[in-house]
């Protein structure tokens, strides 16, 4: 017979040994993104052309990778923008559906609302796409002072709508773990709901709301094809919300299948870019939190 202490020591190793095969994937992706990417360096060109330089990724004229050039900061500057905006749009509508269905909702119509935030979860990208091009695009451009639906508002407000159900979920577990013995103190001072869930809930379930907002920010600069459907797919640093836009997504996912080596290998580079990105973010992100509970 096993015992109990042998079978949670088993648990335990089991546990680890999944945790290190996840990291191992992620690590071995990484490499291989990283070697395909230096290949950009060594790639042999015809005799009178460049070689690939590091800094061709900032202060080339533009991205024509058949006249070798291959500025990305554009489509850095789109992906960040689309990025950054629907956070902006998302995340309060998101943590403020979680407090409404904690603390507001009837029992059933949040039983209800947390099924549908399900379903919405896992509708496939190229659905909210089609819905984005049938529908949202026309509704921007005839607002547009350019008539132009497929733009930036339009990927913003697309990942928005993708993203929504992530910070739904993960605020809902945030909210549901602050501990009701301080719920029910507030109670006892006389404080209302909503004194309640300004004063006690957010501040203490902040931590976990500001990782629902990570988890938001990783899905939506990660996000390809309904992007590439709404956003015109024009490389160009936009000088308003309503001006087309390409991310780093949609450009490889435009131009992977028939780039030549030396192409190809800069379409690797480019979405190693994006992993740096998605890197600095989280380290942002978690040193903030850390610089956050530590002065609590």
């Amino acid at each position: 017979m096993i015992s109990t202490a042998q079978r949670d020591t088993i648990f335990a190793l089991l546990l680890r040994f999944l945790a290190m095969c996840s990291a191992g994937i992620v690590c071995l992706i990484c490499v291989f993104v990283g070697r395909e990417s230096w290949m950009a360096f060594d790639a042999a060109v015809d005799p009178g052309e460049r070689t690939f330089e590091l800094s061709h990724l900032v202060t080339d004229e533009a991205w024509n990778p058949g006249g070798r050039e291959f500025n990305l900061l554009p489509m850095v500057f789109g992906s960040l923008l689309a990025t950054f905006g629907s956070a902006f749009v998302a995340a309060p509508l998101g943590i403020g559906v979680a407090v409404f269905l904690n603390y507001y909702a009837p029992k059933k119509l949040g039983w209800v609302v947390r099924r549908l935030v399900e379903v919405m979860a896992g509708v496939p990208s190229v659905v909210y796409g089609l819905w984005g091009l049938s529908v949202l695009v026309p509704l921007i451009a005839s607002v547009s002072p350019i008539e132009q639906g497929q733009s930036l508002l339009a990927g913003i407000l697309i990942l928005a709508f993708m993203t929504i159900p992530t910070i739904i979920v993960a605020s809902d577990a945030a909210i549901q773990a602050v501990p009701q013995q301080q719920i029910n103190a507030a109670a006892a001072l006389g404080l209302g709901t909503r004194a309640t869930v300004w004063s006690i809930v957010l501040p203490t379930a902040r931590l976990g709301l500001l990782s629902a907002v990570i988890l938001q920010f990783a899905r939506a600069i990660g996000e390809t094809m309904a992007v590439l459907m709404v956003c015109g797919n024009i490389v160009k640093t936009p000088d308003s919300i309503f001006a087309p836009v390409r991310t780093l997504t949609s450009n490889i996912a435009l131009e992977m299948g028939y780039a030549d080596d030396h192409h190809r290998s800069i379409l690797f580079l480019s979405g190693l870019v994006g992993l740096v990105i998605v890197a600095g973010l989280m380290f942002v992100a978690n040193l903030f939190s850390k610089t956050r509970h530590s002065t609590s």
